[in-house]
C-alpha cells in the first residue's frame, strides 16, 4: 500500500508545504532506553528461563522474550491496549527495540508475494511487532497458575537486582513494606469486578505491596471489586516478606492502613518478628480512652500547631490480647478541638518513640504516590472478557474453543502494567541521581522517552537521531545507566 502523503498546502500560511514520505520515522524512540534498562537488569532472560511457554517451537514465529518486551514497552510508552502494536508494527525504534535479531535485520520488511510465491527468505523472522490477536495470545498463555506466581515474582526480582546494583551488590539493612489496596475501574462486566459503594463506581479491588524507602512495586493479587480492604491480606504478605528478606533486605518491616488491622495478621507478624505501623479506627472505647486528652490547654491559643502523644495498651474484642497504642492529638491554631487518631504498633516505646513512629507512618504518603503513578500514568486497561463464540458465518461452529479465564488474564495485564512501571521507576531513579532533582514517571516519559527520532541504515549499521532538545537529556541518563550491571548478593 502506498503510504505516502501527496503535497498538502495550509491555509493559514502559503509557504507551508506537508508531505508524507516512506522515511523510518519514530515518536517512541524512548524504546531503545528502556530495552538497555530490561536488558542491564536481565529481568527478560529471566522471565524466559522460568515461565513455561507451551507453543510448538517450529510454528514460533514471535519468540516469547519479544512478546514480553514489545509488551512491557507498550504499556511503559503509554499504548494500554492489545491493537496499539498493529498501529505501531513498523515503528523503527519499536522493531529495533524488541528484537532479538543484531544489526539492521530488525528493519527488514518481507518481500511482498508476487506470483503467488513469498520472496522472504525466512518466513518466519518477524514483520514487524506482533499483532493484537498474537498479544492476546501472549496473556492467555502467561494466565496460568504458575506463569502469573513467575509475573509476581518477576515484580520483587526486579526491585531487588536495581537496589543491589546501586548499593554494589549490597542488601540494605531494613526496609520498609506498605501493603494497601487502590480500586482499578473497569467499563463493562469483565469477570470478577463488582460495584463498590466506596468507590462508586464498578472496579477490581487488588492488594498492592511497595519498598516504602526505595518506590519499587513489589507484589499484586487481582480480587473482585466488593471484597474489604484486609480480605486475602495474610496469605499475600507473608510469603512475600519471606521473598523480601531473602533478595531484598535483610529486616522488612510493614506499614499499613486502617482497613487491615485484625488478629490474624497483627498475631502472624508479631510471630515471625516483623515490625509493623498501622493507623486504628476510632470506636466508641477508643473515644473514652481519647476523651480526657482532648481539652484544649489552659492559656493563649498556639500560633502553630502543636502534637501530643500519649502512650496506652488498648485489646479489642477480636484480638487475643493488649497491645501498644498511640493517641496522637493534635491542636491547630483557630480551631476550637483538638484533632486525634490512633497508631498500633509492635514496637516497644524504648524501641520507637511516639514521634518517630508518627513521622513513619506519615511517609505512606510517598508509597500513595507511587502508587498513583502507577494507575494514573499507565492507566491499566483490564478489559479482558470471556467471549465464547457462538456461531461462525451464521453456522454453530465444529469446534468450540474453550473461553479464556478473564479474571486470571486480567491478574496477568495488571502484573504487566507493574513490571513497566518498575523498568519505569529504574530509569526515573537513575535520571534523578544525574540531575540532582526530582522526576516523575510521567515527566520522564514525555520529555526523555516520547520523543521523536529518524533511523538510517548503512553497511548494516543503524543510526537513531534524536530531537536536540532530548539528545542532552539522552547523555545525562545515558552516563549512569552503562555502569549499571547487576552484581551478586553479599
Amino acid at each position: 500500500m502506498d503510504s505516502s502523503l501527496p503535497p498538502i498546502r495550509a491555509s493559514f500560511n502559503g509557504s507551508l508545504r506537508i508531505e508524507g514520505r516512506p522515511e523510518r520515522l519514530t515518536s517512541e524512540s524512548g524504546a531503545v532506553i528502556l530495552r538497555e534498562v530490561l536488558d542491564r537488569l536481565g529481568i527478560t532472560d529471566w522471565l524466559v528461563e522460568n515461565l513455561v511457554d507451551p507453543r510448538d517451537p517450529d510454528l514460533i514465529t514471535h519468540p516469547l522474550s519479544e512478546l514480553l518486551r514489545t509488551r512491557v514497552m507498550l504499556m511503559a510508552l503509554g499504548w494500554r491496549d492489545g491493537d496499539d502494536a498493529d498501529a505501531l508494527r513498523n515503528d523503527p525504534a519499536l522493531r529495533l527495540s524488541v528484537s532479538d535479531r543484531r544489526g539492521d535485520a530488525p528493519l527488514e520488511q518481507r518481500t511482498p508475494p508476487q506470483d503467488g510465491r513469498l520472496l522472504s527468505h525466512n518466513p518466519a523472522v518477524p514483520d514487524g511487532l506482533a499483532s493484537q490477536p498474537t498479544q492476546s495470545r501472549l496473556v492467555s498463555l502467561l494466565s496460568t497458575d504458575h506463569n502469573r506466581v513467575v509475573l509476581r515474582s518477576a515484580l520483587v526480582e526486579t526491585a531487588a537486582r536495581r537496589v543491589r546494583t546501586m548499593r554494589e551488590g549490597h542488601r540494605p539493612r531494613y526496609l520498609t513494606i506498605d501493603l494497601d489496596s487502590l480500586p482499578v475501574e473497569v467499563h463493562g462486566a469483565q469477570s470478577g469486578s463488582e460495584y463498590n459503594g466506596h468507590y462508586h463506581c464498578r472496579i477490581y479491588h487488588p492488594l498492592v505491596a511497595t519498598v516504602a524507602e526505595t518506590g519499587d512495586v513489589l507484589d499484586l493479587v487481582l480480587r473482585p471489586g466488593a471484597v474489604h480492604t484486609a480480605a486475602g491480606g495474610l496469605d499475600f504478605l507473608l510469603p512475600l516478606l519471606d521473598d523480601v528478606e531473602r533478595e531484598l533486605c535483610q529486616v522488612a518491616s510493614v506499614r499499613i492502613d486502617a482497613g487491615f488491622p485484625e488478629e490474624h495478621l497483627l498475631s502472624s507478624l508479631e510471630g515471625r518478628g516483623t515490625g509493623y505501623v498501622a493507623r486504628v479506627k476510632n470506636n466508641p472505647v477508643l473515644d473514652r480512652m481519647a476523651a480526657p486528652y482532648l481539652r484544649r490547654p489552659v492559656g493563649r491559643p498556639p500560633a502553630e500547631p502543636r502534637t501530643w502523644f500519649h502512650e496506652m495498651v488498648y485489646r479489642a474484642e477480636s484480638w487475643s490480647r493488649e497491645r501498644r497504642v498511640v493517641l496522637v492529638t493534635q491542636e491547630r491554631p483557630g480551631e476550637l478541638f483538638h484533632h486525634h487518631f490512633w497508631l498500633i504498633t509492635s514496637w516497644s516505646a524504648e524501641t520507637m518513640e511516639g514521634p518517630a513512629l508518627l513521622e513513619l507512618y506519615r511517609d505512606r504518603g510517598t508509597a500513595e504516590g507511587r502508587m498513583g503513578e502507577l494507575m494514573n500514568v499507565l492507566e491499566p486497561a483490564l478489559s479482558s472478557s470471556a467471549r465464547p463464540k457462538s456461531h461462525y458465518r451464521g453456522k454453530t461452529p465444529k469446534k468450540r474453543t474453550p473461553s479464556v479465564d478473564a479474571f486470571a488474564n486480567n491478574e496477568v495485564l495488571l502484573l504487566l502494567n507493574a513490571l513497566a512501571y518498575n523498568v519505569l521507576h529504574a530509569a526515573r531513579v537513575l535520571m534523578s541521581s544525574a540531575t540532582e532533582e526530582g522526576w516523575s514517571v510521567r515527566r520522564l516519559r514525555e520529555r526523555v522517552l516520547r520523543v521523536a527520532g529518524r533511523v538510517l541504515t548503512h553497511a548494516r549499521q543503524v543510526t537513531l537521531i534524536v530531537t536536540s532538545a532530548a539528545a542532552g537529556l539522552w547523555q545525562t541518563l545515558w552516563r549512569p545507566l552503562t555502569s549499571f550491571h547487576v552484581v551478586e548478593t553479599s
